[in-house]
This record gives C-alpha cells, structure tokens and sequence, in this order.
C-alpha cells in the first residue's frame, strides 16, 4: 500500500515542479518523411530548444534495462501501443530534469487519447503545434530514396505507416486547430525554404521589426 502511496506523491511532486517550471511546449507533427526531424535540429540551433522525441525516450528507457524498459520492450515485441501515461511519465522526466524550459516534442500525441492524457497529468497546454504538411506523393519519394537497404522500405509498409499516421493524428491536428492553436508549414519545399517559414514563427514580433 505504501508504494502506491509514494508513487502518488511522487506523481505529484513531478506535476507541481513541471507547474513551478512553467515550460513552453510545441509539439511537432508530421508524418513519415516530412523532413520534422531536419527541422527540429534546426530550431534547437537557433532558438535554444530542446529536442524531446517520445520514441528517443521510449528507446532509452529500454536500453537502460530498468523493470519500467522491460515492460515496454515486451508491449513493444506483441505489437502493443505503449500506453500514454508510460510516454507521459518520460517526457515529465526529461523536462524536469533538463534546465531549459522550452521544448519541442516531437513524435507525440500520437493520438486523441495521448493529447488529453498529457494535458491532464502535466497540466501542460502547448503554446502552439507545429505541422509539417506534406502530401503523400512527396513523402513516399523521400523515404523510398532514403531507405535504401533497410527492410521497411517497401511501398505497401511505408503506405501502412501513413495510413496510421493519418487516421491517429489528424483528430489531435483537427483539435488543435479549433483551438487556432496549430501552424501549417508546407513541408514539400526544399529544406531551406521550409526552414525560412519555420523561422517566421519563432522569431518575435520584435524582432521582425528591427530586421
């Protein structure tokens, strides 16, 4: 009984030190072969964010060969969605633990029922959601160039992979956007031009004016 105790005061000392931080938050979607994790790297660069990837997090939680990895290394292995409150408690621990208190997560709502846990444990509503647009066409192009080699890169896999992307996190996108809270980047340009529309929303309003 005590633990369960302990894991609820611990829970709560995690979620009250996340409301004293008071971190800024974007989420980035997009899916496979947007070019996301490009983007992401550039903002870190330029703007002083760090980089939180839900699947980076879940990887070394495994790795790390804790009770907590095996659990999802094995939901993992019978082909299980690792449930939300697992993600959530890593991405709780990474900005906690990190000193910055902007962060961009990436990979993550991956779907409606992710979105409303994370807005609920952390208490955390995101400043803005970042998405990647890119159509279908372009993103099967980059990836079957890309994936040279590696055994998912067949067509009927990479279709597979949109088509979850697409029927779980269009519902996150859709609810965001009655929140006015989600931007659209047309991410079928080059890298560079996608950076530069990147840049426009990140840069103040201030700082627009004095370039």
């Amino acid at each position: 009984m005590g633990t369960a105790v302990e894991a609820a005061n611990k829970q709560e000392a995690t979620g009250s030190a996340l409301t004293q931080k008071k971190p800024k938050v974007i989420f980035v979607l997009g899916g496979p072969g947007s070019g996301k994790g490009t983007q992401c790297a550039n903002i870190v660069e330029h703007f002083g964010y760090t980089h939180l990837s839900a699947g980076d997090l879940l990887r070394a939680e495994i790795k790390s060969g804790s009770e907590n990895g095996t659990m999802i290394q094995n939901m993992i292995k019978e082909g299980k969605i690792v449930p939300s409150e697992v993600t959530i408690k890593l991405l709780e621990k990474a900005i906690s633990e990190n000193e910055n208190d902007k962060f961009l997560i990436d990979g993550f709502p991956r779907n409606e029922e992710n979105r409303a846990a994370f807005e609920s444990v952390t208490g955390i509503v995101p400043e803005f959601v970042l998405f990647f647009d890119c159509p279908e066409e372009e993103m099967e192009k980059r990836l079957l160039g890309r994936n040279q080699g590696r055994e998912d890169d067949n067509i009927d896999t990479i279709r597979k992979r949109f088509r979850v992307y697409m029927e779980s996190s269009l519902p996150v996108i859709e609810y965001y956007n009655s929140k006015e809270k989600v931007r659209k980047i047309d991410a079928a340009k080059p890298v560079g031009e996608v950076f530069e529309a990147v840049k426009a929303l990140f840069t103040p309003v201030n700082d627009k004016a004095a370039t």
